[in-house]
């Protein structure tokens, strides 16, 4: 019998937005997307967040918008947007260095709620992680 040599096994880095693929905010609040790069070998270089194509400017005149990322072994960014606006609703995405690009669509609600926040005949109810990740931002962005 013919000896096989052992291969590792070899993860690509892989990106995630928690909470995706839809996100339903109340206008006025913290829009808050976690980006997560995962099995990565070494930190991403850079994180670029879009909003609709357009790369995210974090000294706009829109003021508001500020990223807290944190790498390591498992690099996570923070987008946070305060004072969310329907101009806000969008396709954001999350483009790490060194792995694949992940997206999001944000709708800021103008009090359409409940109706609007249901998906597949489901509402949509926080979880636990959703609140431990919102929790986190707000600590971060305080400190």
């Amino acid at each position: 019998m013919p000896i096989v040599p052992y291969l590792p096994v070899v993860n690509e880095p892989t990106t995630e937005i928690i909470g995706g693929p839809d996100l339903y905010i109340d206008r006025g609040s913290t829009i808050n997307l976690t980006c997560v790069v995962l099995y990565s070998p070494e930190p991403p270089a850079y994180i670029f967040w879009n909003h609709n194509d357009a790369i995210i400017s974090y000294d706009s005149p829109r003021g508001g918008v500020s990223v807290v990322t944190e790498k390591g072994e498992t690099t996570t960014s923070f987008l946070l947007i305060q004072q969310a606006r329907p101009s806000d609703s969008g396709n954001y995405q999350c483009n790490p260095s060194n792995a694949q690009s992940k997206s999001v669509v944000v709708h800021v609600l103008n009090g359409e709620y409940p109706a609007a926040m249901q998906r597949g005949g489901q509402t949509f109810a926080p979880t636990s992680t959703h609140c431990f990740v919102l929790a986190t931002s707000i600590f971060l962005a305080l400190s």
